[in-house]
């Protein structure tokens, strides 16, 4: 007898929860950022929005109605938009991210790293259109 392939009613919904699980987090740690400036609230707001518009369409709803995190949300959803403020912040942190590292006395295979991701985040953000 050969094994019987996995349900799929099993996998959906392993996957339904990871996304809920991803968006939950993500909202959490967007929330802490509204309070820490340290920590940046738009790209988590992002991806919570995206995993519960996979898995939680009434979160999903509520976020993008929210009065703290809507207007970056639809500006976000409209034009792929990130205010100037925002992408200073990003920029600045992760700025900030590599001195710590190179003060610290990070190897250079980690410094390398940090420069190839952070400096292809960078990119990313910087070339985004402003709100």
């Amino acid at each position: 007898m050969t094994n019987p392939a996995p349900r799929n009613g099993t996998r959906a919904f392993l996957s339904l929860w990871g996304w809920r699980v991803l968006g939950g987090t993500a909202l959490f740690l967007g929330a802490i950022g509204v309070v820490l400036p340290l920590l940046p609230t738009t790209p988590f707001i992002i991806l919570a929005a995206f995993s519960f518009a996979k898995s939680a369409p009434g979160l999903h709803a509520r976020l993008v109605q929210s009065q703290t995190f809507g207007p970056a949300l639809a500006s976000w959803q409209s034009n792929g938009a990130i205010a100037p403020k925002h992408k200073a912040m990003a920029v600045g942190m992760m700025t900030a991210a590599f001195i710590g590292a190179l003060v610290a006395g990070a190897p250079a295979y980690a410094l390398g790293l940090q420069v190839l991701f952070m400096g292809g985040a960078a990119i990313f953000v910087l070339t985004r259109p402003p709100r």
